[in-house]
């Protein structure tokens, strides 16, 4: 049973999905999203967060600015060194102990920042589709993280996620767009976004001192061989070259909306990895 709930952070009203099996047991596992247009915790992990909440205690969040998590006030609206304190303070509402994060595309690189952040708390970590290297901005991560004029092109930026289009769904095109439509959040996500985007790619990468405190965590990293947004060799290949302790897999057929794309084998990696 998952259960909606909210935190004060910072001045901002934070949701999350909580979940766990029923005799309140299971190994705590932080989740954290990636951004886009009408991106939120349920529209990357939608899928996964019932079977992982039956074994572990989850705490999945919408990113301040997303989902139903209130907007920051004042730019700079895409703030990744606000969203690690977030992390970071989501890991205080969780019981004592180690701990576990999880996050996709730049929720990814969070989920790494948070990791070395947070010292020896956090002592897994799973990535996917990541994000935290330096590379070009790609067609399609442009194209994505550009407002969408109409639901046409919000489905042809969100096709580009997928290896295969028809895995996008008329209820996650209508789902995203609904949030697009709330009251100023267009404005918003423009100005969060506004060009040039080439500087939000970079302000993900995972540095080399965070990379080296993370050398006793136990980690995994997942990536769709056909992510066209995030490409897993400018990506998750060249982290996991400063991670050699990682375990890598890369998904044939799969594009960038991995828990969705791959689902099965994601709560897989997951119950490998967790425990």
């Amino acid at each position: 049973m998952l259960e909606s709930k909210t935190a004060r952070i910072e001045g901002y009203d934070v949701h999350y999905w909580e979940g766990g099996p029923a005799d309140g047991g299971g190994f705590p596992v932080l989740m954290m999203h990636g951004v886009g247009p009408g991106t939120s915790i349920m529209g990357n992990f939608e899928p996964v967060l019932a079977p992982l909440s039956e074994r572990y205690r989850l705490l999945a969040t919408d990113l301040i600015g997303f989902g139903q998590s209130a907007r920051k006030s004042a730019e700079p609206y895409f703030d990744v060194e606000l969203w690690v304190r977030q992390g970071l303070a989501l890991l205080d509402l969780m019981p004592d102990g180690p701990c576990g994060v999880a996050g996709h595309s730049l929720g990814g690189a969070l989920a790494l920042k948070v990791a070395a952040a947070a010292g020896r708390r956090v002592t897994h970590v799973l990535t996917s589709s990541t994000v935290g290297t330096a590379y070009p901005l790609t067609p399609a991560l442009e194209a994505f993280w550009s407002l969408p004029a109409d639901r046409a092109e919000l489905r042809a930026a969100m096709a580009d996620m997928a290896f295969d289009s028809a895995a996008v769904t008329e209820a996650m095109i209508e789902g995203r767009w609904e949030l697009l439509a709330q009251d100023g959040y267009a404005e918003y996500f423009g100005a969060m976004f506004a060009p040039p985007r080439q500087r939000y790619l970079d302000a993900g990468i995972v540095t080399d001192r965070e990379l080296a405190s993370l050398a006793d965590r136990k980690i995994s990293m997942l990536h769709g061989v056909d992510d066209k947004p995030c490409p897993a060799q400018l990506t998750t290949v060249k982290l996991a070259e400063r991670l050699p302790h990682a375990r890598v897999a890369l998904i044939e057929k799969c594009g960038h909306n991995l828990p969705r794309e791959y689902t099965s084998g994601y709560v897989r990696a997951a119950v490998d990895l967790f425990g």
